[in-house]
């Protein structure tokens, strides 16, 4: 076992009583994972991979950008062209935000699918939620660095919706800029924030791994499982073999938008200097906060759109109670598996109408949407856990699900005597 491990040589003994990380990492390579595992499963290590690639192309960034108003936009353009692969550095760090984000969806889809939010994991999911906060905020601070139209613009808009609160409102806004309008300031506290903000990160990622080895993992079929038994599997080789194949393809994905095609996912008018007295014709965060843009621009009233906004990502923490489903997979949730992408699409439909002007159809397409948003975890989900009538799900992962050979009552009965 890990708890016992000993290192063979005497200078490894020594620094293992006194700093047990050899005894770690033996416990991370002889960790019981759920054999059943897929490949959903393997996002967990690609946003570290993401994560630790945001932070090292950010320290060679800051080493050259100039969080000044008046340079800031010379400074990135000097990086693209006059430092030693300073184009390759920061097409990395911009995309690699979209991977990012990207990853991240991927991993909360997952979660939602298969239950990996309910009991015991509430505090995994809570620590999740708050990473998911914290990255876009820095995302959207770092959108704000280029200084180019878009930048200026967004951060213009995005700060202002803080005036709407009341009595303090005015205040905030006018901390938020240091001054009386996006300004020199402006960028200065947004570049700081957006330095410090992945570390934050990745304290909470620590905190997220070690609160998954408490309980352990969920797995497909969403019961509790013995560590370590017939239906594990140690972590190392069998899962790390396979999060480096996932990891490899992500890579070239990622790879495939860094050399090929590098500015699809940005907006052109952030090539272009910020100028205070040219609005651009329609301003857009990045695709990942569409859907958060949506909902704020289908409110006519702007605190309501604030307050709606807000909502829409502090509803998540509060999940792990409004699910009210004894079954944890959607596997076996004929019901809410239909739910669950009927959000998945209502998801996508706000990202579009995101980026369309709010006006016409596409108005009324974003109000709908987000009344489904948040009649899904309000109504939906309390509703469909109380009334719905589940598949019979097996009682380990190692025997399958056979007719008359497994049912709910006794899959609940094996769980409690785990």
């Amino acid at each position: 076992m890990s708890e016992n491990y000993t290192p063979d040589s005497k200078v490894g003994k020594w620094f293992n009583d006194r700093l047990p990380l050899l005894s770690l990492a033996s416990h991370l390579k002889d960790y019981p994972t759920p054999k059943n595992l897929n490949y959903w499963w393997t996002f967990g290590g690609i946003l570290t991979f993401c994560l630790i690639t945001q932070i090292v192309t950010g320290i060679v960034l800051a080493m050259h950008y100039v969080a000044h108003a008046d340079l800031a936009f010379g400074s990135v353009e000097h990086i693209m062209r006059d430092v030693n692969y300073g184009w390759l550095i920061r097409y990395i760090h911009s995309n690699g935000a979209s991977m990012f984000f990207l990853a991240v969806y991927i991993h909360i889809f997952r979660s939602l699918f298969y239950g990996s939010y309910k009991s015991p994991r509430e505090v995994i999911w809570i620590i999740g939620i708050l990473i998911y906060l914290l990255m876009m905020a820095a995302a959207f601070m770092g959108y704000v660095l280029p200084w180019g139209q878009m930048s200026f613009w967004g951060a213009t808009v995005i700060t202002n919706l803080f005036s709407a609160i009341p009595l303090v409102g005015e205040s905030i806004t006018t901390w938020l800029w240091g001054a009386y309008s996006v300004d020199n300031p402006t960028l200065n506290r947004f570049f700081s924030l957006h330095y410090l903000i992945p570390f934050l990160i990745l304290g909470l990622v620590v905190l997220h791994i070690w609160a998954l080895h408490v309980p352990g993992n969920n797995n497909p079929v969403g019961i509790d499982i013995k560590k370590p038994s017939k239906d594990t599997v140690p972590f190392h080789p069998y899962i790390t073999i396979k999060d480096i194949f996932a990891l490899l393809m992500f890579t070239i994905l990622f790879a495939g938008f860094v050399f090929f095609a590098p500015n699809v996912l940005g907006h052109s008018d952030n090539y272009i200097p910020a100028n205070p007295m040219v609005t651009p014709a329609h301003i857009v965060p990045e695709w990942y906060l569409l859907p958060f843009y949506a909902i704020l621009r289908s409110v006519p009233d702007k605190l309501g759109g604030v307050i709606l906004m807000f909502s829409a990502i502090f509803i998540l923490f509060i999940l792990p109670w409004l699910d009210t489903s004894k079954v944890r997979s959607a596997v076996y949730r004929p019901i809410y598996k239909q739910f669950f992408w009927i959000l998945v699409i209502d998801i996508f439909l706000l990202g579009y109408v995101g980026a369309m002007p709010a006006e016409g159809l596409y108005l009324v397409l974003a109000r709908v949407g987000t009344i489904y948003y948040f009649l899904h975890f309000l109504v939906v989900l309390p509703l469909v856990g109380y009334f719905e009538k589940t598949d019979p799900i097996p009682i380990s992962i190692s025997e399958p699900v056979m007719t008359g050979s497994a049912n709910l009552g006794l899959a609940k009965k094996t769980d409690e005597k785990i």
